[in-house]
């Protein structure tokens, strides 16, 4: 049984992510993780078993906020439902791909530090606020499959809704940011969805994971914080409707900075 004092916490987390999932698009992933991290930590998980549940944890969290964040969005007509459905088939396939094959032998360490310097690019490009050429649009439906590819393939690794990359691409292809953050919260769902089912599968004879766990999905933590996250998306996703371009770019630059740093010392520090 958890303590009330940790239920507390994993809501308070919950509250924290959900905000950020309304506001910037983002699952909260890179949030969660760490947190989950320590938590399982402290139930005697073993921490390299602690990693791939916390992982798998916070990306289930992220079905029940892309549901909340992106109705808020779809009530003030953001979302390019248009978009979301092109990258969805190859989101699904990423995903599997991560979840049920490479998740379990990939090197922790490699794809920290390749992650930290791709979203550390993305960050630098979007502080810039270099504007993308007028003639640039999304692609035709193979380079959205590829695109929806890389997106759900890098989520699933990391447990991270996907906006770290779906936001940045497509504002690079002159999708509003608005816009862009909206589609990206649709998306959340499906890169949850189908990562999750891996993630279930996947875990189903590891042994050392903790009480009433579903495959890597630690059942508890998704409970409370999936409460917490479902009340705040839509404070987020209003507040993101009221902020200017220029400044909601700003901030999201501003958080894949501060992941893109943390990820590099995590990746250095297991080298």
């Amino acid at each position: 049984m958890l303590s009330s004092f940790l239920i507390a916490q994993l809501v308070a987390l919950g509250l924290a992510t959900g905000f950020l999932a309304g506001l910037l698009g983002i699952g909260g992933g890179m949030l969660m993780v760490p947190f989950l991290t320590y938590f399982l930590g402290q139930h005697q998980v073993a921490p390299d078993l602690a990693v791939k549940m916390a992982i798998a944890t916070s990306m289930a969290t992220i079905m029940f906020t892309s549901l909340s964040s992106v109705h808020a969005h779809h009530r003030r007509g953001a979302v390019r439902w248009d978009l979301a459905l092109r990258l969805a088939p190859g989101i699904m396939l990423g995903s599997l791909a991560a979840s049920l094959g490479v998740f379990a032998w990939l090197k922790g360490s490699f794809l920290a530090i390749f992650f930290g310097l791709f979203v550390g690019f993305s960050a630098l490009q979007m502080f810039k606020d270099r504007k993308p050429a007028p003639s640039r649009q999304m692609p035709g439906t193979a380079g959205q499959l590829a695109a929806g590819s890389g997106i759900g393939f890098l989520s699933g690794l990391v447990g991270a809704g996907g906006g770290f990359v779906s936001v940045p691409f497509m504002t690079w292809c002159n999708v509003p940011i608005h816009n862009a953050v909206a589609t990206s919260a649709a998306l959340g769902f499906p890169i949850a969805l189908f990562n999750v089912l891996g993630y279930v599968v996947a875990g189903q004879s590891v042994p050392g994971l903790a009480d009433h766990a579903l495959g890597y999905v630690w059942l508890p933590a998704l409970a409370a914080i999936a409460t917490g996250s479902i009340l705040t998306a839509p404070l987020g996703a209003r507040a993101a409707h009221r902020l200017p371009v220029r400044q909601l770019k700003r901030v999201f630059a501003s958080l894949l900075l501060c992941l893109a740093a943390y990820m590099l010392w995590k990746g250095y520090a297991a080298a």
